[in-house]
C-alpha cells in the first residue's frame, strides 16, 4: 500500500488532491500537515512514504528552503511541488533543487491524476514550459548546498531570523534559552559562511520565491 503526504495549509486544495490521489491510488493512505513544523514531524514519523506533495507557500517556509531541507534530511522521499506560483522560472527552480515534479495548482484533475502516475513510475512531471525556462543560478545553488548542512534545529532558527524574531523571541518559540538560540545562531553563521545574522538571511534569501522582498533582521550581540 502506498503512503502519501499532502503538506499544503488550504483544506479546500488538500480536500482537492485527495480526491485526485483516491482516483489514482485508491488503496493509498494519506497523511497531512498544514504548516511547516507539522510536515518535519510527519515525515519522521513516515520514512517510507511514497511521495511527498508539497506547498511552496506553507506558513514556516521561505521559498523552495523547505524543499532543500527535506531532499537533504530525506533524499530516499521523492518529492513534487504543488504551487499558484506557476511562472517557468519558479517551476525549473523547483525541478533544480531537487523536486522530481511541479504540479499547477490550475491542473485539472486529469492533469493532476497523469502527474501523480507519472512521479509515482519514477519518471519527472512538469508543464514543458518548466524546461525550457533557465537553470537556477549558481549563487542560488551555492545557499542550497550550505543550507544542506544545517542541522534540523539550526534550520528553524534559520527561518525565525528570517521572520525578524529576536533571540529571545526565538527561544521562546522553540522552548529554549537565549544562550542556546545564541549557540545556534554561531554554528548558523559559520556553516552558512556568513560574518552576521543578516548576511545569513541574505544567504538563505537566494531561495525565496522573490528574493528582493526578504527584509534582513534586526542585529543582536551573539
Amino acid at each position: 500500500m502506498s503512503t502519501l503526504l499532502i503538506a499544503d495549509d488550504h483544506p479546500l486544495f488538500r480536500e482537492a488532491l485527495r480526491g485526485a490521489v483516491a482516483r489514482v491510488l485508491p488503496d493509498a493512505q494519506l497523511r497531512e500537515a498544514d504548516n511547516v513544523e507539522a510536515l518535519y514531524a510527519l515525515v519522521e514519523s513516515e520514512p517510507d512514504a511514497d511521495l511527498l506533495l508539497l506547498d511552496l507557500n506553507m506558513p514556516g517556509a521561505q521559498g523552495f528552503s523547505a524543499l532543500v531541507h527535506l531532499r537533504a534530511l530525506h533524499p530516499q522521499l521523492p518529492i513534487v511541488v504543488v504551487s499558484a506560483r506557476e511562472e517557468p522560472a519558479v517551476m525549473r527552480r523547483a525541478l533544480d533543487h531537487g523536486a522530481v515534479g511541479f504540479i499547477p495548482k490550475s491542473a485539472d484533475a486529469a492533469t493532476l491524476g497523469q502527474a501523480l502516475a507519472s512521479v509515482l513510475d519514477g519518471d519527472r512531471w512538469a508543464p514543458p514550459a518548466a524546461l525550457s525556462a533557465p537553470a537556477a543560478a549558481d549563487d542560488e545553488h551555492d545557499a542550497a548546498r550550505r543550507l544542506r548542512d544545517l542541522t534540523p534545529q539550526q534550520f528553524r532558527v534559520l527561518q525565525m531570523l528570517g521572520a525578524g524574531l529576536l533571540n529571545k523571541q526565538i527561544g521562546y518559540e522553540l522552548g529554549v534559552s537565549e544562550a542556546t538560540v545564541k549557540a545556534h545562531v554561531t554554528a548558523i553563521l559559520r556553516k552558512l559562511g556568513a560574518s552576521n545574522r543578516t548576511q545569513a538571511v541574505l544567504i538563505a534569501s537566494r531561495l525565496a520565491l522573490d528574493p528582493g522582498a526578504i527584509v534582513p533582521p534586526p542585529e543582536e550581540a551573539e
